[in-house]
């Protein structure tokens, strides 16, 4: 996507009058930043919508009588990975926040929010931002955090890597080279590079690339 074509976004959500208010919404306040080029209305609809228009965004509503976000995030994620999720939901609740972003949401904002703060989250989680609405962030901060007290999700993929492993793939996410993540562990560049394949197996990533969207989806970066 050049950087002056408007973002394009498809709109979950199983109440139709709501979407056409969202679409109304975002072509008022931002029709130069943001494209609605489709809805769905339902788990089945959203996938076919997604695989047709491929949308840069998906604003996704978290529940739906046909599975709810997560069904749509497990269902078109493997095929289109460079699709960005947004939750829009009703819900503030710890459980809604953390499951939708466990199950690969870029953010999460409440239905409160005004078309120009839409319109902001939607170009920031396309740029690669995590975009959630006031006190939502401290769910996920505690669920993801790596200390005493957190409130554990368990991920079986990204806990099969050691804590070094971890701290290797975190700096090489951030463009980090291996001359730098040795000298910043205190460790060899040949240990650097012997982590690196055995995350690459973990992972069953390919190259670098990879790698660093794995460990985006995970908010390792």
């Amino acid at each position: 996507m050049n950087d002056q074509d408007p973002v394009t976004v498809v709109v979950v959500d199983d109440h139709a009058l709501f979407r056409r208010g969202v679409r109304a919404e975002l072509e008022t306040t931002a029709r130069h930043t943001v494209s609605v080029v489709g809805e769905a209305g339902s788990v089945d609809e959203a996938v076919a919508v997604i695989a047709h228009r491929k949308p840069d965004v998906v604003l996704l509503d978290v529940h739906m009588p046909d599975g709810g976000g997560a069904a749509v995030l497990a269902r078109t994620r493997p095929e289109h990975p460079e699709v960005v999720f947004l939750a829009l939901s009703v819900s503030d609740a710890a459980e809604d926040v953390i499951s939708v972003i466990r199950a690969g949401a870029r953010g999460y904002v409440t239905k409160t929010i005004s078309g120009r703060e839409l319109a902001d989250a939607i170009v920031r989680v396309r740029a690669g931002d995590a975009v959630f609405s006031p006190r939502l962030a401290g769910f996920v901060l505690d669920a993801f955090a790596d200390r005493p007290g957190a409130t554990g999700v368990v991920d079986p993929e990204l806990d099969q890597l050691t804590r070094r492993e971890r701290d290797v793939l975190r700096l090489l996410a951030r463009g980090w080279s291996y001359k730098e993540i040795a000298a910043e562990l205190v460790i060899s560049v040949k240990t650097v590079e012997t982590h690196v394949s055995s995350v690459l197996r973990k992972t069953q990533s390919s190259n670098r690339h990879e790698l660093t969207r794995w460990a985006s989806d995970r908010r390792l970066v």
